[in-house]
């Protein structure tokens, strides 16, 4: 079945009209391409074609090449015969002129097209941009010779390297379209455009062959040197983004078609690297995790969430409130006194204002989203509320009252959710009758900026409820992921493992600095020791003993954090952790750190392991995330994950793991699962049950088989 196509109209006035069709975006699959190649030799084979329009079918101009056409292209094609044979040798060396007309988006694939005509005319919203490297590949159809051509090449690179569109306007000031009309003149106007091309009254540029916007040789060098430098120093750890800069740097010393040429075959390279497998994994994974099957196959639609109640204004209740307002939601939040209840408005105001500064958001949009917070302190306003997250401290009494409270004030259909992080829902709602309307809404610190949101089911939450949970997360811009009920949910399950093994290693010998260099240097965004100190060591504490309670076989009980804590170092907050802080929140090594290793290795009877002393970075790597993949196959067995590429995402947007890795699963993939188990079961002997490896694991291990394959026969708590 081919996967979309073109079609041509030619126009009394002798313009030919191509439209892209192939929904959802106008994908460039290798149906549309080599209907496209059809249409473009038909048109300039036609005698009563003066000249070409390009434009998408529906609004929607050209999302990019189709990610799912990457591994069906033919394995021995020939270099460069689409991108020079044809868009270049054919398309942008025509006798006719092309204008592109763009409306919606012209990203990636789309974007390149677009800049091989001889002019574009777009729309003021539409969206223009080289998301490539978002893939761990470069343009590939000449992109990265043509855009610095037209933009410039600074801003070609900022465009390209932080994969960042822009927006017709924008795009029309820079240079990279001709002219911004609204939708309903574009098609006229573009071919109007190619008309006046025709008589002569307007330019017919080869962007290919532009130099106009390029400064001196040795300027431009600089401006490449400095990108290395910056790309560099941003992700160390993948080289697609030095490998796009060459590309650029080939066509401005050694001319456009070389600059084409090693475009194409670096392209390819990059296609087959691991970076870009992973990332594009990601891609898919990320649009399969509101893909439910039980849910989706039942034909339920989500109702209307207008109004959204919040217990809770401190730092997650203020970030839950910022991000729905942000997103037109009516919002009530609700405090037990006014004191704490002006804090909360405060924190919402200050997040708002944030992205004003930003030039996210105008100081008229400000106005306007901040009227539609109300604060309160009772619930008489709950009453038309349609959903109600709670987001208090982590106190289950304090939790199990509001619960009880809620269903007194508010109306039948009202969700029921809660931001907790750790505890079981069916404590939190032990004393509520109606647990069908129960959930829970876990969005990350800072919860206005975070981009995942777990939603959690008991046994008795409806999948109206579920539904309704998603569709919130669509129109707040988060991405959702199903979970199932126990301590920790997902994120935070599968992660609880990572500061103890940390913790394991100091007690063992290891610098405490050392471990949070290697475990950066990975790619994490912080280690475990710095992450602990922004966390807070109460928390902690807190959470250290819902685990303990809940697994406690899998628990190293380490004192340190608790030793710390006792002499009032609290993390960042106080200005003392695992680190010191100064006024700007910066952090520096303590000299004294290792009195408290030492007290705490005292305490436990430990002294230092001559083996782990020699552990190379990798095996530091190994040891911290291999029980953190172990955690996630328990949650896999469990049926609490109902996928591995969920818990990819989850530990990519919840935790920073990197995502040019695939996630903590495809990593895992990458490694083997036969290599893990071993080195697991090794380390379970010398170091105990918080490496043991689990049936799950172990199976897979004998099968020889991917973590990331469906889980069969897994004991469904969704």
């Amino acid at each position: 079945m081919a996967r979309g196509s073109t079609s041509m109209e030619v126009r009394r006035d002798g313009v030919a009209v191509i439209t892209v069709s192939n929904p959802p975006v106008n994908a460039l699959s290798l149906d549309v391409i080599a209907s496209l190649q059809r249409d473009y030799e038909e048109a300039l084979r036609r005698s009563d074609v003066k000249a070409i329009v390009l434009t998408g079918a529906k609004g929607r101009f050209c999302g990019g090449f189709d990610i799912n056409a990457f591994d069906k292209k033919p394995k021995n094609e020939k270099p460069g015969l689409l991108s020079i044979d044809f868009l270049t040798d054919v398309v942008e060396d025509a006798q006719k002129p092309s204008v592109a007309a763009i409306d919606g988006i012209a990203l990636g694939g789309g974007l390149e097209v677009a800049m091989i005509c001889h002019a574009r005319i777009s729309t003021s919203s539409a969206q223009l941009g080289l998301p490539e490297l978002q893939l761990g590949i470069i343009p590939g159809l000449g992109g990265t010779q043509r855009l610095p051509r037209l933009v410039g090449l600074s801003k070609a690179l900022e465009m390209m390297l932080l994969s960042k569109p822009v927006k017709g306007v924008e795009a029309h000031r820079f240079g990279l379209v001709d002219a911004v009309v609204s939708a309903n003149e574009l098609i006229s106007t573009a071919c109007s455009w190619a008309l006046e091309i025709v008589e002569g009254k307007r330019p017919w540029f080869r962007s290919l062959h532009r130099t106009d916007r390029f400064p001196a040789l040795e300027e431009m060098k600089n401006i490449l040197n400095f990108a290395r430098v910056q790309a560099q120093k941003k992700s160390a750890n993948i080289q697609h983004p030095l490998v796009c800069i060459d590309v650029i740097e080939e066509g401005i010393v050694s001319g456009p078609r070389a600059g084409l040429m090693k475009e194409t075959l670096c392209g390819k390279m990059l296609e087959m690297s691991q970076t870009s497998k992973s990332l594009r994994h990601v891609f898919f994974a990320q649009r399969a995790t509101s893909k439910i099957s039980y849910i989706s196959n039942l034909g339920l639609m989500p109702r209307r969430i207008h109004k959204v109640a919040i217990v809770g204004g401190g730092l997650m209740g203020s970030g839950i409130a910022t991000a729905l307002i942000s997103n037109n939601f009516l919002v009530i939040l609700k405090e037990v006194n006014k004191q704490f209840l002006d804090a909360g408005v405060s924190r919402v105001k200050d997040n708002l204002w944030s992205f004003v500064k930003k030039g996210q958001m105008t100081k008229e949009d400000y106005e306007k989203k901040l009227s539609l917070l109300s604060g309160v302190l009772d619930y008489e306003q709950f009453r038309d509320a349609d959903l109600v997250i709670e987001a208090v401290i982590e106190d289950i009494s304090l939790k199990q009252k509001i619960f009880s409270d809620l269903e007194r004030y508010c109306h039948s259909n009202c969700i029921f959710s809660t931001n907790t992080s750790t505890i079981d829902l069916q404590l939190i709602g032990q004393k509520a009758s109606c647990q069908d309307r129960i959930a829970g809404a876990h969005f990350f610190s800072p919860a206005h900026v975070m981009p995942l949101l777990e939603i959690i089911r008991t046994d008795r939450t409806s999948s109206q409820v579920i539904i309704d949970l998603l569709d919130v997360a669509k129109k707040i811009r988060k991405t959702p992921i199903v979970v199932g009920n126990c301590t920790g949910f997902a994120v935070n399950r599968m992660f609880f493992p990572f500061t103890r093994v940390a913790c394991l290693l100091v007690d063992y010998g290891l610098d405490v600095y050392h471990v949070d260099d290697v475990i950066t240097k990975f790619g994490m965004p912080m280690g475990p020791f710095r992450l602990a100190d922004l966390v807070g060591f109460g928390v902690a504490v807190a959470s250290r003993k819902q685990y303990l309670q809940s697994y406690p076989e899998r628990c190293y009980k380490s004192v340190l954090i608790k030793i710390m804590l006792e002499e009032n170092r609290t993390g960042e907050s106080s200005r003392r952790g695992f680190y010191l802080y100064d006024d700007k929140r910066k952090a520096s090594p303590d000299p004294e750190i290792n009195k408290y290793v030492e007290k705490s290795r005292s305490m436990a009877s430990i002294s230092q392991d001559p083996k782990l002393l020699k552990l190379t970075d990798d095996d530091i790597v190994e040891m911290m995330f291999f029980p953190v993949v172990n955690e996630a196959c328990r949650l896999l067995d469990e049926g609490v994950a109902m996928k591995a590429s969920d818990l990819d995402v989850a530990s990519i947007m919840g935790r920073g793991f990197p995502s040019y890795r695939g996630g903590v699963m495809f990593w895992a993939d990458s490694l083997g699962t036969k290599y893990i188990y071993n080195r697991l079961n090794a380390w379970s002997k010398d170091y105990g049950g918080i490496f043991e490896p689990c049936e799950y694991l172990a199976a897979r291990a004998r099968q020889g088989s991917s973590l990331a394959a469906m889980v069969d026969g897994a004991r469904s708590r969704l």
